[in-house]
């Protein structure tokens, strides 16, 4: 079980401030996440000019307690940077990932990677589409993990333990328009079982991730 969280700075003309503010807060607070097994990733979401909009926080294994007692540390939720918070249940896609950035790598500083959420449809044959799509899907992003094309994927449920209606996708592209090439060929995008899909960039600061489930040796 994961839980993903998409959230969102304020526009208002203190919000950078705010976020530089409480980041080194934040840091301590994930990186103790990831060290603990807690936190699968964590990253902030940019718009393609560099602006920092928010973050994704990829929880695994917690419970609804356990994410709202991570919401109620996390030094952004708790000093107004996250304005707006979305939390969505999920499950990692079991793959051969490679392992993220652990501490003693550079810390990046400017877009390395890309964040898709992409969610299905909503119409009566969109749970059907996307399990008749779901080994092809599988079979294209195995190799692509394994080979680095892949940071994480994540599957998004409509509860815990419920049906799968849409993806969080991270890779390591520089550009949207990069990203979008690479998913173009993708069965979830040529079936249609994609409707509805949100791009930022981002980069990954060096943690103590735990591996990811599946991740390569």
């Amino acid at each position: 079980m994961a839980w993903i969280v998409l959230a969102f700075d304020g526009v208002d003309e203190g919000a950078p401030a705010r976020r530089a503010a409480a980041r080194e807060r934040h840091l301590t607070v994930i990186a103790a996440m990831a060290g603990d097994g807690r936190l699968a990733l964590g990253v902030p979401l940019m718009e393609e000019d560099g602006r920092i909009v928010g973050s994704l926080m990829v929880l695994s294994g917690e419970t609804q307690a356990g994410l709202d007692a991570y919401l109620a540390e996390e030094p952004f939720a708790r000093e107004g940077v996250w304005a707006r918070i979305d939390a969505m249940p999920g499950r990692i896609a079991p793959l051969p990932y490679r392992p993220l950035p652990s501490p003693g790598s550079p810390m990046p500083t400017m877009r390395t990677h890309t964040v898709i959420v992409a969610m299905d449809g909503t119409d009566e044959g969109a749970v059907a589409r996307r399990m008749s799509v779901r080994p092809a899907h599988m079979a294209r992003i195995a190799p692509c993990a394994a080979r680095g094309e892949l940071t994480l994927g994540c599957a998004v449920l409509d509860a815990p333990g419920g049906q799968m209606i849409g993806s969080v996708v991270v890779t390591p592209h520089a550009t949207n328009a990069a990203a979008r090439a690479f998913w173009n060929d993708d069965p979830y995008v040529t079936e249609g079982v994609w409707r509805d899909l949100r791009i930022w960039g981002t980069g990954i600061a060096p943690l103590p991730y735990r591996p990811l489930p599946g991740v390569a040796a």
